[in-house]
């Protein structure tokens, strides 16, 4: 395939793209959609921003501004399938990009990656998905003179879309760097496990306050041997029964397991580090704890209030950073470390094209910092839980191994498996859990595999 010729100078004059790109999505609906997909997904891989960051509050990227809540939700869920699929599409167009992508051409490549996840990946037609992503790429001066080249790329790979679906995700679909980690870590065989989880995409589990076979029947899901119910239904999550009286909050059920295994009582003063959004949170608070959530961000502990409030139920709040706080003694410490969250790419596939080597050693740093700071809150003879949603053993394992050689009055707790549903083979030989994404499996797919997480259960004796 030939390359076009270089760009020519520019349609638009300065300040006019906005208007022309208004004009144009008047006139050619879900043009506006597909323009800031595009845009989104450039974002994320070249700054880093989260996902959930670009499409909601302050940080809500500008192509977004002004748009309905449902052209909202497409752009977010080409973006979700863009980054999820993104090693499979970069593949797919080197490939069929013969003289490789024009330079200086905008957006051109995401406006191609976009395009190519409807094309192959969501029900979209390959005739939408292609004249959307040409009129899109006129709009812009430094690609308009490749428009050409994005049609005809785009009904290549339609044609040939069997070609491109297919393939191992560990060695397709995952970074190269994750892949060799997780090969180091757990083998082969879990590691190709983990990378085919990640491929999928999730439904919601919910957290309920009680009763969980029955709200499984209320809300057409299923409820796990761990106590989560997980839902079949795509329902918006305010419309579904129970959210507004507060009977259930959302959280993965591996992300519900820290505070299951913390087994706080009535009464019992419980220091939640890291407490936002604040499922945890809710869970030790439902537990009848008097608990203390500490965050070192205001805004996120706005949601958090929010969240306790239409669950009615109450914690004391702290703006304040959980390396230096202090308080106490209290009777548990629940530490939720900032962690890389390779655990989540299933729910967040940003996280695998955002985060790199170098951030897992900075965020030790800050995990070791906050393990030290737990040890001094809680009381002789109290607990800690520590967890991150990561797969990587030097946010987890050798985390607590060298938290153990810094403090000889700690000893571990091990997990037993009627305290995590039955599932023996998330505990490590230490007595650990490290739950993986290809755990719990299932016919379908959807309803298959959790969150990576690692938590450990530790005692203060004396």
């Amino acid at each position: 395939m030939n390359r076009e010729q270089p760009p020519r100078r520019g349609k638009f004059k300065p300040g006019a793209r906005a208007e022309a790109e208004r004009l144009a999505a008047e006139s050619h609906p879900g043009l506006a959609v597909r323009v800031a997909a595009a845009a989104v997904a450039a974002d994320i891989v070249g700054s880093g921003h989260a996902l959930d960051d670009k499409f909601s509050g302050a940080a809500l990227h500008s192509k977004l501004v002004g748009m309905d809540a449902r052209d909202i939700a497409l752009a977010r869920s080409i973006v979700t399938v863009a980054l999820r699929h993104l090693g499979a599409i970069r593949r797919a167009l080197a490939r069929l990009l013969e003289k490789g992508a024009p330079r200086n051409a905008g957006n051109l490549e995401w406006l191609l990656v976009t395009a190519a996840a409807q094309i192959l990946w969501l029900d979209v037609p390959d005739h939408a998905a292609v004249d959307l992503a040409v009129r899109a790429a006129r709009l812009d001066a430094k690609s308009a003179p490749y428009a050409a080249l994005v049609n005809g790329v785009l009904r290549n790979l339609a044609r040939t879309r069997d070609e491109w679906t297919q393939g191992e995700a560990l060695d397709v679909e995952t970074p190269p760097w994750l892949a060799a980690r997780w090969r180091k870590t757990y083998g082969e065989a879990a590691a190709r496990a983990i990378a085919a989880a990640h491929a999928t995409e999730p439904t919601l589990d919910l957290t309920v306050k009680s009763d969980p076979e029955g709200w499984a029947g209320r809300l057409d899901g299923v409820a796990l041997p761990t106590g989560s119910v997980r839902l079949r239904s795509r329902a918006p999550v305010a419309e579904l029964e129970g959210y507004a009286d507060g009977q259930w909050w959302v959280q993965d059920a591996a992300a519900a397991l820290p505070a299951r295994l913390l087994g706080a009582t009535s009464g019992e003063t419980v220091a939640d580090l890291c407490a936002a959004p604040g499922g945890k949170t809710a869970q030790l608070a439902a537990a009848g704890a008097r608990v203390t959530a500490v965050d070192r961000s205001a805004e996120r502990l706005k949601r958090l209030a929010a969240n306790l409030k239409r669950l009615d139920l109450e914690a004391e709040i702290v703006v304040a950073d959980a390396k230096t706080w202090r308080a106490g003694p209290f009777d548990a410490v629940l530490v939720d470390a900032p962690c890389t969250a390779t655990g989540t790419i299933r729910r967040h596939p940003d996280v695998a094209w955002t985060k790199k080597p170098g951030d897992i050693v900075a965020l030790a740093a800050t995990q070791a910092a906050l393990l030290d700071r737990a040890a001094e809150l809680v009381r002789a003879g109290g607990r800690i839980v520590y967890c991150t949603c990561s797969l990587e053993p030097e946010e987890g394992e050798q985390q607590i191994a060298a938290l153990l050689r810094r403090n000889p009055d700690l000893a571990r707790l091990p997990a037993r498996p009627e305290e995590i549903g039955g599932l023996a083979e998330l505990i490590t030989p230490d007595g650990d859990v490290r739950a993986l994404p290809c755990h719990l499996p299932d016919a379908d797919g959807r309803l298959a595999g959790m969150d990576g997480f690692f938590v450990s259960r530790l005692l203060r004796q004396g």
